[in-house]
C-alpha cells in the first residue's frame, strides 16, 4: 500500500519539476524574443535616421550641382566677353598701327588731317577696349573664385555621402541583432 502511494507521489513531484523547467525555458525564450524585438526596433530607428540623412545630403548635393553649373555658365559667359574685349583691343591696336603707317606715308595735308582725327578716335576706342578688357579680367577672376568655392562645397557634400556610404556598407556587414538559437 505504501508502494503505490510513493509511486504516485514520485510521479507528481516529477511532473512539478518538469512543469517548472518548461516554464523557465519558455520565460528565457520570451526574454530572448523581447530582446530581439527591441534590437530590431532600435535598428529600424537607426536605419530610418540614416536614410533621412542620406536623402537630405543627396538633395543638398543636387542643389549644389545646380549652383556649380550656374557658376560654370557665368564663368563661361564672362570668359566669352573677355575674349571679345581682347579681340577688340587687338583690332584697335592693328587699326592704330595701320592708320599711323598711312599717316606717316601721306603727304596730302587734307588726308593727314583726316587721318589724325581718325587716329585720335581710334586711340579713344582702344583705351575704351582696354578698360573693358580690364573689367572683364576682374569679373573673370571673381567668377573663377566663385566657381571654385561652389565646387569645393560640392566636393565636401560628396565626401560626406561617401562617408555615409562606407558607414552603411560596414553596418550592413556587421549583424547588430543576436539570433535566437
Amino acid at each position: 500500500m505504501h508502494r503505490p502511494f510513493l509511486f504516485a507521489l514520485g510521479l507528481l513531484l516529477a511532473a512539478t519539476v518538469s512543469v517548472g523547467q518548461t516554464a523557465s525555458a519558455d520565460s528565457q525564450i520570451l526574454q530572448a524574443l523581447l530582446a530581439e524585438v527591441r534590437q530590431l526596433r532600435k535598428d529600424l530607428q537607426i536605419t530610418t535616421v540614416a536614410s533621412q540623412r542620406v536623402q537630405m545630403l543627396l538633395y543638398r548635393a543636387q542643389l549644389q550641382e545646380t549652383v556649380v553649373a550656374g557658376a560654370q555658365q557665368r564663368l563661361d559667359a564672362v570668359h566669352s566677353k573677355l575674349v571679345e574685349a581682347q579681340s577688340g583691343v587687338r583690332h584697335f591696336i592693328s587699326e592704330n598701327e595701320r592708320v599711323e603707317a598711312t599717316l606717316n606715308d601721306s603727304q596730302n595735308p587734307a588726308d593727314r588731317k583726316e587721318l589724325e582725327v581718325m587716329l585720335t578716335r581710334l586711340k579713344g576706342e582702344l583705351q575704351s577696349q582696354k578698360a573693358a578688357e580690364q573689367e572683364w579680367l576682374t569679373k573673370e577672376a571673381q567668377a573663377t573664385q566663385e566657381f571654385r568655392a561652389e565646387e569645393t562645397k560640392l566636393a565636401v557634400l560628396q565626401e560626406q555621402l561617401d562617408q555615409l556610404d562606407k558607414i552603411l556598407e560596414q553596418s550592413g556587414r556587421t549583424p547588430t541583432a543576436t539570433a535566437i538559437r
